[in-house]
């Protein structure tokens, strides 16, 4: 089956958040990697990055990617109903309390891909949450109605002024309003914007977010325009599994580069 070469080839994305019973996330994230990532790549689902929430211990966090919604619905066929899923299914939803919490998204127009991790994906003997990388990666999602102005200017004028101050490649999607043709896995019905941004520690992170905040554009223009459009809003800080194939973050900005 079609599978995108990385992340940054999928035309359909999936962002999808788990709630786990309280002490659980270390037992899914050991079997999901050791278990669940090579077989759903087999099928066509290119599984991105796999993360630990930073702000909730009984958070579960993965992006995955299919080359189309016609690939995604013959990848999903083949998974599910196939002797994998069939052997660990009871072993993984023993550790959730919620897994309809999933967005179904497509890269914007004009489309700003998330950068190709910086290598292949650790063995599977590298798995368990003791070895996560020290790399923060941040997910914003708006939500908002249909609204095709403030959808351009997202992805436009927004996302240049954003990474401009982060110094990091921002990923931006937006949702896949085509129907979900695998009822088995709800998605949401929210219609949102989604950027992405890597950091390769945290005091690079804190930094990026300051000059962000601090900036005029944020606060003359970006801030106002959110939060008179924007009707929710997430934020999550998120910390890479030893497995994960998320974005590199980008080099450091000097003090010379900040100027």
């Amino acid at each position: 089956m079609a599978l995108p070469v990385t992340m940054s080839a999928a035309d359909v994305v999936e962002l999808r958040q788990y709630t786990l019973h309280p002490g659980a996330r270390s037992d899914l994230v050991r079997l999901f990697e050791r278990e669940l990532i090579e077989p759903q790549e087999a099928v066509g689902m290119r599984v991105g990055g796999i993360f630990l929430d930073r702000d909730d211990p009984d958070r579960f966090v993965w992006f995955r990617g299919f080359a189309d919604m016609d690939a995604r619905r013959r990848a999903l066929e083949a998974f599910y109903y196939g002797p994998v899923w069939k052997e660990f299914r009871d072993a993984a939803n023993a550790t959730m309390i919620d897994s309809d919490d999933v967005l179904l998204l497509r890269p914007t127009e004009p489309a700003h891909p998330a950068p190709d991790p910086a290598g292949e994906r650790a063995p599977a003997s590298a798995t368990g949450p003791t070895r996560p990388t020290d790399e923060w990666v941040t997910v914003t999602v708006y939500a908002y109605p249909p609204d095709a102005g403030l959808e351009a200017w997202l992805a436009t004028d927004f996302h240049q002024a954003v990474q401009d101050q982060l110094g990091a490649a921002v990923a931006t999607y937006r949702t896949e309003s085509a129907e979900n043709d695998f009822p088995a896995l709800p998605v949401r019905s929210d219609n949102v914007f989604v950027w992405t941004a890597s950091f390769g520690t945290e005091d690079e992170y804190d930094a990026a977010r300051a000059r962000l905040q601090a900036s005029r554009a944020w606060q003359d223009d970006i801030a106002p325009r959110l939060a008179s459009s924007v009707s929710a809003r997430q934020y999550l800080r998120l910390q890479p599994t030893a497995r994960s194939q998320h974005p590199a973050p980008a080099p450091a900005r000097t003090e010379a580069a900040t100027r």
